[in-house]
């Protein structure tokens, strides 16, 4: 039988067992590897929670901006489109034919009535003038003496009005003459503006309604402004028209350098549009500078009435919920709380409201998606420095809303 023994192990075999390490002490090592990395996990996730956690809590106040509620009168104004209208304009045509010979004005100059603005060859009628001067001169001499004789019974009355009739004719006769032969001069029947010469000299004019105007005359100084009013607004137009002063017309002039114009309302019709349902107006300028061009669209605003002691805020501080509309105050504590109020007039910056809002209360208006009711709340953009004239543009999106702003809140940090 044979028995084999393993050979002895040697120094150097048990330093090669040293440097590989055995499998106990490797699955040893590697534990406590991982028992480190999932203990330094679980104390940086912990921290992070507990950090953010406290920042929530420092967050909670929404960042919004505030406005100043005003107590003072409100005027109820209208904005809406006026046409300029012309005061008066006149197409001059010639009223005797014959060639036109020479304009004494310039296209688009300012003309007073009577000035002279063209002339029409007068040689054909200034002969046939003096064609009925001599005429009437010869008929003149035959009924004063026949008007003679009959008084010594020399000739029969029958003759005498014969030739009395014929002197008047020839009287007549010679005044038609002289006015074709003023005709021939045509003069400016109106203060205006002219047009663009329509028949230029050496032309021949025509009268049998075949020829254009010669030239069309615009009174510019004085010049009116028609607009339109709803209907609704009816009883305050007819209220303030009994007034002392009357509705006054306010016409904005943009990017003209000047100040906006201001003009009693003169005119309101006496039928309402009814494809409209609006009323017409209009008021006289006087338009010293020329600023007013017929057929010229301007903005006009005019005031019908007044709120006395008005609650006025701006108009994004109102937002309209199931419920009607609110806005939201805060309080000194810096808490929104919400408030029911009632728009009394909207003009477009501003809104007049009744409700429990009082003088001086701060009003939230921009970065309502942000506040809860009787939150905390974090006023920017100036504390509550903005008064009732601030407006950012957002009053659109934001009624609809359902009590917020549509879209992304501007400067709500």
């Amino acid at each position: 039988m044979n028995v084999q023994v393993p050979p002895t192990r040697g120094k150097q075999d048990f330093q090669q067992d040293e440097k590989q390490g055995s499998p106990l002490r490797k699955y040893l090592a590697g534990g406590i590897a991982l028992l480190l990395i999932l203990g330094g996990y679980w104390y940086y996730t912990n921290n992070q929670s507990a950090g953010n956690a406290g920042r929530g809590r420092l967050q909670t106040a929404a960042p919004v901006k505030v406005a100043i509620a005003h107590q003072r009168d409100m005027a109820v104004i209208e904005k809406t489109i006026g046409t300029v209208v012309a005061n008066s304009s006149v197409s001059v045509t010639a009223r005797v034919q014959g060639q036109l010979t020479k304009a004494f004005f310039k296209e688009g100059q300012m003309v007073k009535e009577g000035d002279l603005l063209f002339q029409i060859d007068p040689m054909p009628f200034q002969a046939a003038y003096d064609a009925t001067l001599a005429t009437l001169a010869g008929a003149k001499t035959n009924a004063d003496r026949s008007a003679s004789l009959l008084k010594q019974n020399a000739i029969a009355a029958q003759t005498n009005d014969n030739n009395q009739a014929l002197y008047q004719q020839a009287k007549a006769n010679a005044e038609a003459a002289r006015l074709n032969l003023q005709f021939t001069q045509i003069r400016s029947p109106i203060d205006g503006k002219t047009g663009p010469i329509l028949l230029q000299p050496g032309n021949l004019v025509s009268v049998n309604g075949l020829t254009a105007p010669l030239v069309t005359i615009t009174q510019i100084q004085p010049i009116k402004v028609s607009f339109a009013l709803p209907q609704s607004d009816l009883p305050r137009i007819q209220a303030r028209a009994q007034r002392p002063g009357g509705l006054t017309a306010n016409v904005q002039l943009h990017d003209q350098g000047g100040k906006d114009l201001s003009a009693p309302v003169n005119f309101i019709s006496n039928v309402v549009t009814a494809a409209s349902g609006t009323i017409e107006l209009r008021a006289t300028f006087p338009n010293a500078d020329s600023a007013l061009v017929p057929g010229q669209l301007v903005d006009v605003v005019v005031e019908l009435a007044t709120i006395p002691g008005a609650i006025v805020v701006p108009r994004e501080a109102v937002n309209t919920g199931p419920d009607g509309s609110y806005v939201y105050v805060v309080t000194p504590e810096r808490v929104a709380m919400t408030r029911p109020v009632k728009v009394t007039f909207d003009d477009g910056i501003n809104d007049a409201i009744t409700g429990n809002v009082r003088d001086g209360d701060q009003v939230i208006v921009d970065g309502q998606l942000r506040v809860v009711p009787g939150g905390k709340v974090f006023p920017q953009g100036g504390g509550g420095n903005g008064g009732p004239g601030r407006a950012n543009g957002n009053k659109g999106g934001k009624r609809g809303g359902g009590g917020t702003q549509a879209g992304t809140p501007q400067n709500a940090g």
